[in-house]
């Protein structure tokens, strides 16, 4: 992969990256068939929320992305669901799967399409630090009041289903067909801007 490429992608992934909730309830068939560093494609629309309050399922998706449409600007009942949407045919990165007391949470990131074999033969410092937000806000929000405005039908309706796969648990994307490569760990360095390839700099990263 071209240097020019491999920045354009991240900083089309990370910058400005926000966490978002999608909470639902799944049996443990369907959320078994989840794993760490697993790409997954969802071929609907993403619906999820910038509020996060205590997981009303047993299961929350929690999604990094940078580029989802804020949907609060145009509709007001929107707003009070912290509305905000991901186009169809999305693709995510499994970072990481916590279950604690019965409750499972599933932390994704949404990545471009032009990067699925980037993201599944690497891992970052930039995942790493994000990972362990998302464990923060697992232990610090799974049991707290649930927001009112996210248990309408309406939006249960919006999130009921599992992203990634059908009803049955049939996955709409297989990733073992990704071309295997050897493991690339990418660290960048915020402070001097610059991003690393297995320890080997290789340019400003911005």
């Amino acid at each position: 992969m071209k240097n020019s490429r491999l920045k354009t992608i991240y900083h089309e992934t990370f910058s400005g990256l926000k966490l978002f909730y999608r909470d639902t309830t799944l049996s443990e068939d369907l959320i078994s068939k989840y794993k760490i560093g697993q790409i997954i494609q969802e071929k609907g629309f993403t619906d999820m929320s910038s509020i996060g309050g205590g997981l009303s399922g047993n299961l929350r998706y929690l999604i990094a992305s940078s580029h989802p449409k804020d949907l609060s600007k145009f509709n007001p009942d929107s707003a009070k669901v912290g509305h905000f949407l991901l186009d169809s045919i999305a693709y995510f990165k499994i970072l990481d799967i916590q279950k604690i007391e019965g409750k499972t949470q599933i932390f994704l990131l949404n990545i471009p399409d032009n990067s699925i074999s980037l993201f599944k033969n690497s891992s970052s410092n930039l995942e790493e630090e994000i990972i362990e937000k998302a464990r923060k806000k697992f232990i610090d929000k799974r049991n707290i009041a649930l927001i009112p405005e996210l248990q309408t039908e309406n939006w249960k309706e919006r999130t009921k289903s599992p992203l990634g796969m059908s009803d049955i648990g049939e996955l709409f994307f297989d990733d073992s067909k990704i071309k295997t490569e050897s493991p690339k760990r990418i660290d960048v360095d915020i402070t001097k801007k610059v991003i690393e390839i297995n320890k080997k700099s290789w340019w400003k990263f911005w």
